[in-house]
């Protein structure tokens, strides 16, 4: 399918790509590639589905007749398993975040691009349909009864049964058809986004652009927004919620009104559900795949859970009276769970391969050396694999491309069995002659490609330049 995004370049510029380089996925089937020459880059998607990617092409365009900040689908193949799209860069707003999340203190300038998001939602949800033919969703055209009830049955097997705890299904099955009931009354048929949150959102020259939209359906305005403020693992803060919620109520009011209080309330009943959403696929990635990202944030959407079910606009006894007992499990005591750490490390071989001071041993130690080295040029020797310019030769002058795809497939084998049998440890070594350029290089790639995919920590140290951080 690469050649066919080859063809689609071509198509689309005139020119064949230099460069094809796969990015890291989202956790969907779908595969993504970025293909550049020289100033001409585009991203390339290779789907599975035919009518996933129909939806997405067809929502894009409705995005575009809006003026809606989206990718720009540049040329579709014939049989629509492929397709090139404008490239939006490779910041999200929730990685523009991180440091904030790791204080617990959110800057003005998260605060003000967070509410600008939170504006455009109601531009979203109300001109949208005008321009879009909703028989076209996929997989599902609109929010009902059936709907919701695959996002319930979604927490209690993947999750519930996941976690092993004993529930009354009957019980159970009574509280979900009431929520369902409830959930179904504010169906206002506006454009229903699936999956808002934040790593969703690109930012590109300063500006939110939103992406992965093909699931989306007909629903009520509630849902995108307890989709937004409530992501978990986005650890928004009280005030910076209110700050949100304010901007999309203020957005809102163009297009109807709406009281503050009673809007609250039926938010709430939105977050609850969609926190079980959640959480059937944290448990589906987490206990069934081994992921131990998704196992790690599983305390905090509980947490919130807890929260929510002490509200009175969701009074559902039995669900409240489950998710304390599965707060209280081992499992999900921070203590409890084991983190994995990746070590990625250039080094030079002049000065030899570095000792694993862990005591583990596993890894893997890759020799950069033969790829073409942009260190026997002078232009180059004073800089390293972080550098632009070095970036920009390795890229275009060598084959580190698919050197690299070869690394990745080994680290994620190591990575995926070393988290399920719940093992700490792994060292990756990226090696050249001079630890400066390939290696280095090599090493941010790798670093960026496990952290991004497994959500693992990922400690990086340059031995040549004396750099060590942790992604």
């Amino acid at each position: 399918m690469v050649g066919s995004l080859r063809n689609l370049f071509v198509e689309c510029f005139g020119t064949e790509p230099a460069l094809v380089v796969k990015l890291c996925g989202d956790g969907s089937n779908r595969a993504y590639y970025r293909l550049a020459a020289g100033e001409l880059s585009a991203i390339g998607v290779v789907g599975v589905s035919v009518e996933e990617n129909r939806a997405f092409i067809a929502i894009a365009k409705a995005f575009a007749e809006c003026g809606i900040a989206a990718p720009r689908v540049l040329a579709v193949s014939g049989d629509s398993l492929s397709y090139l799209q404008n490239d939006l860069g490779d910041e999200t707003l929730f990685a523009s975040m991180k440091s904030s999340r790791e204080s617990g203190s959110f800057s003005q300038k998260d605060v003000d691009m967070l509410c600008k998001v939170m504006s455009a939602l109601p531009h979203i949800q109300y001109k949208v349909p005008a321009c879009f033919d909703f028989s076209i969703s996929y997989p599902y055209g609109e929010f009902d009864k059936r709907s919701v009830m695959w996002d319930l049955n979604y927490f209690k097997y993947c999750f519930l049964k996941g976690v092993g705890v004993e529930f009354n299904e009957r019980m159970l099955e009574d509280e979900f058809e009431r929520m369902a009931a409830m959930l179904l009354r504010e169906n206002e048929n506006t454009f229903l986004y699936r999956d808002f949150q934040s790593r969703n959102v690109m930012l590109h020259d300063g500006e939110p652009f939103f992406i992965d939209f093909q699931g989306a359906r007909k629903g009520p305005i509630y849902y995108d927004v307890a989709s937004f403020v409530g992501q978990a693992r986005a650890c928004y803060t009280p005030d910076v919620e209110e700050k949100m919620i304010d901007a999309y109520l203020a957005s809102l009011s163009e297009y109807r009104s709406v009281e503050r209080d009673e809007f609250m309330g039926k938010l709430q009943l939105f977050r609850l559900f969609r926190l079980l959403q959640n959480l059937g696929a944290y448990g589906y990635r987490g206990l069934f795949e081994r992921k131990k990202a998704f196992v790690e944030i599983i305390p905090a959407a509980l947490a919130q859970l807890n929260e929510l079910l002490g509200l009175p606009a969701v009074d559902f006894p039995y669900l409240r009276a489950l998710v304390g007992e599965m707060s209280s499990l081992p499992l999900f005591r921070r203590e409890e769970i084991k983190e994995l750490t990746v070590d990625v490390v250039s080094f030079s071989y002049r000065r030899g391969i570095p000792d694993d001071t862990s005591g583990n041993g596993g890894g893997f130690v890759f020799d950069c050396r033969a790829i073409h080295n942009p260190g026997r040029y002078e232009a180059y020797k004073k800089l390293n694999g972080m550098d632009k310019p070095v970036i920009d030769f390795l890229e275009k002058e060598s084959d580190i491309a698919s050197f690299l795809e070869n690394a990745y497939s080994m680290v994620d084998n190591m990575v995926e069995t070393y988290l399920k049998r719940g093992f700490t440890h792994i060292q990756v070594c990226c090696g050249c002659t001079g630890g400066q350029h390939r290696s280095v290089y090599s090493a941010e790639h790798i670093a960026r490609h496990v952290a991004d995919k497994f959500g693992v920590k990922v400690v990086v140290t340059h031995k040549m330049l004396n750099k060590k951080y942790v992604v």
